[in-house]
Order: structure tokens, then sequence, then C-alpha cells
């Protein structure tokens, strides 16, 4: 008697790609964890979360953002990732170390879970997640931090709707030096002092 082996189900993964890919129009790579391409429709803002919880305290207007472990990730328009150290170092944050990196052309990150799965059912520990889903059956770009056109501003009261990217870099760089601040005075006083030699 032969035996047959019943067909496996699909990944737990594969109702994110449809999500990602069908209602999004994102590109996604297989996974475990399926990963969202960056470069395409959109770069990612990475920074330590301490910082993105106080960035996002600051900040009313962002586009989606993802929190995956220690790290969270602001959506920002395509292109902006190569222009994030020129930018810096314009607004005077060249040179510091500030824990503020960007993924643009060639990069993924791992896919939050969708929100709507997200609902039903608790997500997978460590997992990344939505603090800022993206919205179902929207174009995503106009709600990406992006450069403001010359002579307008961006975002509330400018004209336009898409939040401002060099104040969101601004505010991110100003975020992560203080979290980095906070974390060094947290280690004490003599955290990085030589001990003290008694005879």
């Amino acid at each position: 008697m032969a035996f047959t082996l019943p067909v496996p189900r699909a990944p737990l993964d594969d109702s994110s790609t449809r999500w990602y890919e069908y209602e999004l129009g994102w590109a996604t790579a297989e996974g475990p964890p399926v990963q969202l391409l960056t470069g395409l429709r959109f770069d990612v803002l990475e920074l330590p979360a301490d910082a993105g919880f106080a960035l996002l305290r600051r900040c009313g207007r962002t586009g989606p953002v993802a929190l995956a472990g220690s790290r969270m990730r602001f959506l920002v328009a395509a292109g902006s990732a190569e222009e994030l150290p020129g930018l810096l170092g314009w607004l005077e944050w060249g040179g510091i170390a500030l824990d503020l990196t960007a993924l643009g052309p060639g990069g993924s990150i791992p896919a939050p879970v969708p929100h709507v799965r997200a609902a039903s059912s608790a997500p997978p520990q460590g997992a990344a997640v939505w603090l800022r889903p993206p919205e179902p059956g929207r174009e995503v770009e106009p709600s990406l931090p992006a450069f403001a056109a010359v002579g307008r501003r961006a975002g509330p009261g400018g004209g336009g709707g898409t939040p401002d990217l060099v104040r969101l870099v601004d505010a991110a760089a100003n975020a992560c030096h203080r979290a980095r601040l906070v974390r060094t005075n947290a280690a004490g006083p003599h955290a990085h002092a030589q001990p003290l030699a008694f005879s």
C-alpha cells in the first residue's frame, strides 16, 4: 500500500507576501521572513528604537513606521538614502556618531506583520510590527517624507501633503544624539573612568 503525503501547507509568510504585493503593490523577496525591497517605492531611515520613540512623540507627520527589535524604520521617499550623508553634513550633523542609517536600492527589510493579520492574532516573538501602518489601496508615495519643492513647504500649512524629509532627518539626528547621551549617562558617571589605585 502506497502512502501519500499531504501537500505541505503554504508558509505563514504567504499571506504577508500577498498583502504586500497585491494590496500595496510593493516588491518582496521570499523569506522567511518575507523581505520588503527598498529603493523602488520607498527607502528606509533606520535608527535605534529609543530615539525612534522620541522622534514619534515630536513629529506628528511621518510616513509608515515599523519596529523590529531594537531598531525603528521610517519609510521615506525613494532616493532619500543616497541623500542622507550630504543632508546630515548640510544640517551640521556630519562627523557625529548618530547610529542613523538609510537603506535604498539593493536593500531590504523584514516585512512587518500586516496590521490586518496582527489585529486577529499576536505577531510572532521578535517579528517586525507596524507602529504606523501603510494604508491598503492607497499610493504610499504621497505619504512619504520627501524634499519640499522649491518655493513651497511640505506638510501642514505649506500646501503640500508630503512630510518634509529635511525636518524629519534633522529631528531624527537630534533624537539619536540625545538617546546616545542618555544611554551614556545611564551607564553612570564613572562608567568610562579609570579605576582608582590604592596603595
